[in-house]
């Protein structure tokens, strides 16, 4: 792990909060509280009672089809609308961005090395933070249950990332600046509707952004809203990593709706929501 000065990380032992400094051995609090430093280069501050399984989050196959996704070029355009919104807000060099729910890292390291800022990734999922610290080693990976508690400091994260994650409006308005953002992506209505129908039997449109917008209210305010689309041409091995990284992949009687299925045109529709930071 590579830390600097600009990522504050704190103890995640309940009523600790002290900062952790990286030590030979891995992460230590001045209260003697320890973590270890996994080979790969992640830290992991998850704490017993912030899980309710033995392997939360993404499955490492989960995980593995998302990344292949991903490395055949299928979230390229989110990932640059991304880039282009934070740096419009001045978000770049001297800056430092957490993304929340960050999976195997892809949008973090693509913002990060777009804007030259500083990077945290969270995730409850280890293999999803096994595979973004093999790949993203100038960032920092941590295993934490973002929607319990971040283990970062008051103020001291410029902008906060939720790319079709949860939301916390308590602790994201604790650790971002006054003045801060959060950029929060939600599946549009239309997003994988021709799977849907497929696989469900129906392609039922929600609208998920008022939800968002009043969630982080009053401690954000909506900013700008804007709707990324892209037509992705899947061919049945793409199609089965599809499923395969959702939890609609999981169920047998959903896989076998692509019998016989061998090529499908599919909509990716995000809705891209910036929020700023409301000073108290």
């Amino acid at each position: 792990m590579k830390m600097n000065e600009r990522i504050h990380l704190i103890c995640p032992v309940r009523a600790c909060g002290s900062p952790l400094s990286l030590v030979f051995y891995g992460m230590r609090c001045p209260s003697g509280h320890t973590f270890d430093l996994a080979r790969s280069g992640y830290v992991n501050l998850l704490q017993p009672q912030d899980s309710k399984s033995r392997e939360p989050g993404d499955s490492r196959e989960a995980v593995a089809a998302r990344r292949r996704m991903i490395d055949r070029g299928f979230a390229k355009g989110l990932a640059s609308v991304i880039a282009a919104t934070l740096g419009a807000q001045a978000i770049g060099a001297g800056c430092a961005i957490l993304d929340a729910g960050c999976g195997e890292g892809f949008h973090l390291a693509d913002a990060c090395a777009q804007l030259g800022t500083d990077g945290c990734g969270i995730d409850i999922s280890t293999p999803a933070i096994e595979i973004a610290a093999k790949r993203h080693r100038k960032l920092v990976w941590i295993v934490a249950n973002a929607d319990r508690a971040i283990p970062l400091a008051n103020g001291s994260i410029d902008a906060v990332l939720s790319i079709t994650a949860r939301t916390n409006r308590d602790e994201f308005a604790r650790i971002v600046k006054p003045g801060g953002f959060a950029l929060v992506a939600v599946a549009a209505p239309d997003d994988l509707a021709e799977l849907r129908h497929l696989v469900l039997g129906e392609s039922l449109e929600r609208d998920r952004v008022a939800r968002v917008v009043e969630g982080l209210a009053p401690r954000f305010a909506l900013v700008s809203r804007e709707r990324c689309v892209e037509t992705l041409e899947l061919d049945r091995a793409s199609l089965d990593d599809l499923l395969a990284a959702t939890y609609r992949g999981q169920r047998n009687s959903q896989r076998e709706a692509l019998e016989g299925v061998e090529r499908m045109t599919v909509t990716s529709s995000r809705e891209l929501l910036l929020l700023r930071r409301i000073e108290s």
